[in-house]
């Protein structure tokens, strides 16, 4: 069932949301080579607790961290260690906030010093990306019209959209009805009404769009090993479109 939210639920996502945001620029600061995951995890768990939140993935199904931090050919769902990261490493990070009651959820891909011209575009092309998705993100039109949005602005630029894991409804739950993914047919899947909440998360692969788990049975790693990009928002249908909830500019 998808459940619609009201305006009071959307106050409280709105603050969940923005201290998701905060968490994500807190990370992004903290990317640079020789800084460890670990530690990156622990201001984001810092971070979230400080404004009054919890973070919404730490135990999440047994999950053991704050944050999903996940490098280079990692995909989603990265277990933060005390892995050191490198000069020219791409970095994802996802995070989420519970505040009173709801959950914002968003992710960002990050560079670590000075990063290939490769590296640079599949970032760009999973950003904009997104942003073509959200612009069907409207009472207008249908879920697979967002799908279907994503996967022919990626696919045009010669990437791929991962398959297996997609975008989803968030709230009082961190994963909601409907699910939201990254590829599919216009026209198709639930219709889009005012107060739903999504979180919209395009995953890009530079090769094959077939993914692996590794045998921590949590990160996903790209099956030829080539590079990952993850950009993700909450968002919330209103009168006029979709509203940001996590924005970090």
């Amino acid at each position: 069932m998808i459940l619609l939210k009201n305006q009071e639920d959307l106050l409280l996502m709105r603050k969940a949301g923005s201290i998701t945001a905060g968490a994500l620029n807190t990370a992004m600061e903290l990317v640079k080579p020789g800084e460890t995951l670990i530690n990156i995890d622990k201001a984001v768990k810092k971070y979230i607790e400080k404004c009054g939140a919890k973070p919404s993935f730490l135990g999440y199904g047994g999950f053991p961290a704050s944050a999903c931090i996940s490098v280079n050919d990692e995909v989603i769902h990265g277990i933060p260690s005390d892995r050191q990261l490198q000069e020219g490493d791409i970095v994802k990070v996802d995070v989420g906030a519970f505040y009173k009651g709801f959950h914002g959820d968003a992710a960002r891909t990050f560079f670590c010093g000075n990063v290939s011209d490769e590296a640079k575009r599949l970032e760009e092309i999973t950003r904009l990306s997104f942003w073509e998705g959200i612009k069907y993100a409207d009472s207008r039109y249908r879920i697979g019209d967002i799908s279907n949005a994503v996967q022919q602005f990626v696919e045009k630029a010669g990437y791929s959209v991962v398959r297996q894991y997609v975008g989803h409804g968030v709230g009082k739950n961190l994963h909601e009805e409907p699910e939201v993914p990254n590829f599919g047919r216009a026209g198709k899947g639930p219709r889009i009404y005012e107060g739903m909440t999504l979180a919209i998360e395009p995953m890009v692969n530079e090769g094959t769009y077939e993914v692996d788990v590794l045998d921590n049975d949590w990160t996903v790693v790209t099956h030829d090993g080539k590079l990952s990009a993850h950009y993700e928002n909450t968002v919330a249908i209103g009168p006029n479109g979709a509203e940001i909830l996590t924005s970090t500019d």
